[in-house]
């Protein structure tokens, strides 16, 4: 994930969590000439376009001290390529373009040893071993399953999972596949950035203007909204419901989304929220929701509106799509199953929901933090690296 993304990632909260007690390097995701061609005008690109060129530039400053941002040279665009020889090869170029500047760098930094993190950028499978790092690890984030990133994914992927020193996993699903693969595989879930969607508790900030003129109460869903949200349940439930607004917020993949979601009346859609605004948001919600299918993918999700929601102090029905996720909510999650019980969390929550109930969902999160998950991280790469000597 880019650095300034609008959508908040894994990689970056924990990019930030390490950088606390750690020198940490953020690589930024590689532009293309493609890609260089339709962002040279943007106001990001002209702002670093002296850093994808000249490697003197390359790092970064950020909010953090101990936390740089690294940007790539233009790479050549490649995935237009069917999987084979030609592919490989000229992907071995963008590969020494890429390590040839992190080389740079780390002499140019001093940078003596260092633990090198491929957060589910299997795209470049080759370089962490060529730039010689104490340590490789593979995040592995999430599935794949559109046919861009399979096309040659699957490939680069299992040649990142055996080359890999560890593999961390953010699901027991995705674990599960890995570490038959490679023996050095653990299971580390997603968190909460607890510090940033508490703030929807503060009795003086204020609801999100776009929430202001929706009738209450208020049911809300933030995220993508594509193939993973299960529409033919959410369509029964907010049929039923149409005394109760819904609401989604988040960036929108219309071929995925049946045409009933723009025209049902109690049905809101805010499109993309700023990371900095969800709290505003959160605090106009009177009940969160995650209403993904069930299905082979979902129960590789751990998503990480989970605990923001539950941080946010906001009452959570969920669907069953990951079974993983009951041993991390310890009963402060409604899981449902079908419309007919979604519905009635919904009723059972707005008559009865209170400040005990409030207590048990900010004590989940808060066993479920980015603090919690960096330690967890940190404690596999120590005790690996000790093991190495």
């Amino acid at each position: 994930m880019r650095y300034n993304s609008p959508i908040e990632a894994t990689s970056i909260f924990l990019a930030r969590e390490l950088a606390i007690n750690n020198k940490v390097y953020y690589i930024e995701y590689p532009l293309t000439y493609k890609d260089y061609k339709n962002e040279k005008a943007s106001e990001d690109f002209q702002k670093r376009k002296d850093s994808f060129f000249n490697a003197d530039d390359a790092v970064i400053d950020t909010e953090m001290p101990n936390l740089k941002r690294v940007a790539l040279p233009i790479l050549l665009p490649l995935n237009f390529l069917p999987e084979g020889k030609l592919y490989r090869a000229i992907l071995k170029i963008n590969e020494s373009w890429i390590a040839k500047r992190l080389k740079y760098i780390i002499k140019k930094q001093g940078i003596k040893g260092f633990v090198f993190i491929n957060a589910f950028n299997f795209y470049y499978p080759g370089v962490g071993k060529a730039i010689k790092p104490a340590l490789t690890i593979y995040q592995c984030l999430d599935p794949m399953i559109t046919p861009y990133d399979m096309k040659h994914g699957i490939v680069s992927e299992l040649q990142l999972v055996k080359e890999s020193d560890m593999v961390i996993c953010s699901s027991k699903t995705l674990y599960n596949e890995k570490i038959k693969i490679n023996p050095n595989t653990f299971f580390v879930p997603n968190a909460g950035e607890l510090s940033h969607s508490s703030k929807a508790l503060d009795k003086d900030l204020p609801i999100h203007e776009k929430l202001l003129n929706i009738k209450k109460p208020i049911i809300g869903y933030v995220g993508s909204i594509e193939r993973r949200i299960d529409y033919d349940l959410m369509k029964e439930v907010i049929t039923t419901n149409a005394d109760k607004s819904f609401v989604f917020a988040g960036p929108m993949f219309k071929e995925h989304v049946p045409e009933w979601f723009f025209n049902t009346p109690n049905l809101h859609l805010l499109g993309p929220i700023p990371y900095a605004e969800l709290p505003k948001l959160f605090k106009g919600f009177d009940i969160a929701i995650i209403p993904f299918k069930k299905d082979e993918v979902s129960s590789t999700i751990f998503p990480l509106k989970l605990f923001e929601y539950l941080g946010a102090g906001k009452p959570v029905i969920s669907t069953g799509f990951n079974p993983d996720l009951k041993d991390y909510t310890d009963d402060a999650v409604n899981y449902c199953d079908d419309a007919a019980s979604f519905t009635k969390a919904l009723n059972n929550i707005l008559a009865n929901d209170n400040a005990e109930k409030l207590a048990k969902r900010l004590e989940v999160a808060k066993q479920n933090t980015w603090e919690i998950r960096a330690k967890q991280i940190m404690g596999l790469v120590d005790k690996d690296l000790a093991s190495k000597g």
